[in-house]
C-alpha cells in the first residue's frame, strides 16, 4: 500500500515506450492527468517557421503553413512584425491587456481582447511571408493549431518574451516587499528591454541564479533566430520539453512536493534536467521500484475510467450527467436514490451541494474547456442558490485553468468557462462510438491496446509459463500486429514470456482475454 499523501501532493508518472501519462496527486486522489503518446498531437508551446498561406480580412485572422495535416490559424492581435518591434510600438495607443497562459495561470502572458483601431490583419502580414510563430493551442478536432507571434520561453524561474518589454511578476507571489525585489533584479540583470514573467518558483531566489536563468533564455531564444535564418519553411524550429520534464518545471513544489516515476531512463533524464536547473530538487524525485503498475499502486486507475463515464453517482445516491456537445458541455444534477431525512428543500440542497464538489473535480480532472452549463435541481430559497454558487465558486479556486462563474438564473443554471489550452480527458481518451453510429463513445482502439499492455503487466506475477495467447476483436489484432506493434515487442521483453495474439470476429471492441499457455 502506498504512503498516505494527506499532508501533500505528489506526481505520479507511469512511462512507457508508447505512452507517458503524468497524474497530479492530491489528497490521495487524482485531480489532473497529462497524458503524451508516441506521435501524439500536442504541439503547445512548439516554435515553427511557417508560410502565410491565406489573409481574411473579414475575420482579421490568417491561415499559417507550419507543416501539420491542418493549417495553423493566427488572429491579428497575435500578429507581431517581423522586425521584432514590442507590441507596444505596433499598438502605440495604450499598453495591451494581458491574461495569463499555459497551466499555471499567474506565470506566462498572452496578449488578447485588444482594442486594435489602427492596423489589420492585412496591414501585417500578406500571402506567401515567412513568419516565426508558436503554438499557443494544439490542433482540437477540425480545428487547426492557434498560434501567435508573441513567442514565450519558459524556464524554471522566468518566462522570457521576446515581443515584448513588459516586467510581471507571478500574482501567486503576494508580498510587495518581495514582488518589488523580483521585479528590480530583472531591471538590472537584463542588458536589453526583452521582457520577463517571474514565476512563482522564483520566491526567494538569489540574483546568481536569476542572472543564470536570464542568460540560458537568450542563448536559446539567439539559437531559435539563427535556425529560423537557416531553416526551409514550414519547418520545427524549436520543440517543447516532453511532459515528464515539463511537469518538474511547473509542477514539482509549487504544486506538489514530490516526484515519483516508474522509469529509470525517465528518472535519470528528470534528475539530469535538475542538475542543471534545481539541484535542490533531486531529492523530491523518486525511482519507483514496486512489482505492481504504478497507477495501480496509487489507485488511479478507478478514478480515470470514472472520469470516461457520462454518468458520475454522489456518495449520497444522487448523481450528475455530464453531456458534451458541439458548443458547450451541459451538467444535469439529479436527486436520483436519495430521498433525504427531513423536507424537499433540504434535500435539494445537500445534493447540490454534494454535486458542486464533484462537479469542480470532474471539470478539472476531464479538463472540460469553453462554455459549460449547469443544471442544478430547483430551489425554492434564494438564500439556497447563493450558497450553492459560493460553494462552487470556493470549489474552483484550486484550479489552475482560468475559470469565471456567473450566478445562478432564475431557472437553477449556473453558466461558466474554463479557459482551454488542449483536448479534454474524453477527447483524448475515446473516440465516437460505430456501435450506436456516433451518438456516444467507446474506448479508443489505442487506449484499449495501452489497457491490454497494462493488463498483461498486471497478469505476469501470476504466470509462470513462458507462453501468453492473447484474443482480442478483429481490428484490435490488427493494430497490434501492425501500428502498435512496439506494445508487444516491449512485453515480451519486460516479461520473458511470448505473447501470442488472435483475433475473434465475436468480440466486442473492448474486450478481450489473456490466456496462458503450459507447456507439455
Amino acid at each position: 500500500m502506498v504512503e498516505s499523501m494527506s499532508l501533500f501532493r505528489t506526481i505520479v508518472v507511469n512511462e512507457a515506450p508508447h505512452e507517458t501519462r503524468v497524474a497530479l496527486v492530491e489528497d490521495g486522489t487524482i485531480v489532473e492527468l497529462f497524458i503524451q503518446r508516441r506521435g501524439g498531437s500536442d504541439y503547445t508551446g512548439n516554435i515553427y517557421k511557417g508560410r502565410v498561406q491565406r489573409v481574411l480580412p473579414g475575420m482579421q485572422a490568417a491561415f499559417v503553413d507550419i507543416g501539420l495535416s491542418q493549417a495553423a490559424f493566427i488572429y491579428v492581435g497575435d500578429v507581431v512584425d517581423q522586425d521584432m518591434k514590442t507590441f507596444e510600438e505596433i499598438f502605440s495607443n495604450g499598453e495591451p491587456d494581458s491574461d495569463i497562459d499555459d497551466q499555471d495561470e499567474d506565470e506566462s502572458r498572452v496578449i488578447e481582447n485588444l482594442d486594435r483601431p489602427l492596423l489589420k490583419i492585412e496591414d501585417l502580414i500578406v500571402e506567401g511571408q515567412e513568419i516565426l510563430v508558436q503554438v499557443a493551442k494544439s490542433p482540437l478536432g477540425t480545428k487547426g493549431a492557434r498560434i501567435t507571434c508573441h513567442t514565450s520561453l519558459p524556464g524554471r524561474f522566468l518566462v522570457l518574451m521576446p515581443t515584448s518589454d513588459h516586467i510581471g511578476v507571478s500574482r501567486k507571489i503576494e508580498d510587495d516587499t518581495e514582488r518589488t525585489r523580483l521585479k528590480e533584479m530583472i531591471v538590472a540583470l537584463r542588458t536589453d528591454d526583452t521582457g520577463y514573467i517571474v514565476r512563482t518558483a522564483a520566491e526567494g531566489i538569489k540574483n546568481e541564479k536569476l542572472a543564470y536563468e536570464i542568460g540560458f533564455l537568450k542563448n536559446l531564444w539567439e539559437n531559435i533566430q539563427k535556425k529560423y535564418q537557416n531553416f526551409p519553411t514550414p519547418s520545427l524550429i524549436h520543440q517543447e520539453l516532453n511532459i515528464s520534464l515539463r511537469a518538474v518545471r511547473d509542477l514539482l513544489i509549487q504544486e506538489a512536493q514530490r516526484l515519483v516515476i516508474d522509469s529509470e531512463d525517465g528518472f535519470k533524464s528528470i534528475l539530469s534536467f535538475l542538475d542543471t536547473f534545481m539541484p535542490s530538487l533531486k531529492d523530491s524525485v523518486e525511482l519507483y521500484q514496486g512489482t505492481e503498475p504504478i497507477f495501480d499502486a496509487y489507485n488511479l486507475e478507478g478514478d480515470i475510467s470514472r472520469a470516461l463515464r457520462r454518468k458520475v453517482w454522489l456518495k449520497s445516491g444522487g448523481y450528475i450527467v455530464i453531456e458534451h456537445t458541439e458548443a458547450l458541455v451541459a451538467i444535469d444534477v439529479n436527486t436520483g436514490r436519495y430521498v433525504g431525512k427531513h423536507n424537499l428543500e433540504e434535500t435539494i440542497l445537500k445534493t447540490n451541494l454534494e454535486a458542486v464538489k464533484e462537479i469542480a473535480y470532474q471539470i478539472r480532472l476531464r479538463d472540460i474547456g469553453g462554455i459549460i452549463i449547469i443544471d442544478f435541481i430547483d430551489m425554492e430559497k434564494k438564500s439556497n442558490q447563493e450558497k450553492v454558487f459560493t460553494a462552487l465558486s470556493e470549489a474552483c479556486l484550486r484550479d489552475r485553468s482560468k475559470t469565471h462563474i456567473l450566478p445562478m438564473s432564475e431557472m437553477g443554471l449556473i453558466q461558466m468557462t474554463r479557459k482551454r489550452t488542449r483536448k479534454s480527458l474524453t477527447s483524448l481518451l475515446c473516440e465516437p462510438c460505430f456501435y450506436c453510429e456516433g451518438e456516444g463513445h467507446i474506448i479508443s482502439k489505442k487506449t484499449i491496446c495501452n489497457n491490454i499492455y497494462r493488463e498483461i503487466l498486471r497478469d505476469t506475477l501470476d504466470i509462470s509459463s513462458r507462453k501468453i495467447t492473447l484474443r482480442v476483436n478483429v481490428e484490435i489484432a490488427e493494430l497490434l500486429l501492425s501500428e502498435e506493434n512496439q506494445l508487444i515487442a516491449s512485453l515480451e521483453r519486460k516479461t520473458g514470456k511470448q505473447v501470442e495474439v488472435y483475433p475473434n470476429e465475436k468480440f466486442h471492441m473492448e474486450q478481450f482475454d489473456i490466456l496462458e499457455i503450459l507447456s507439455d
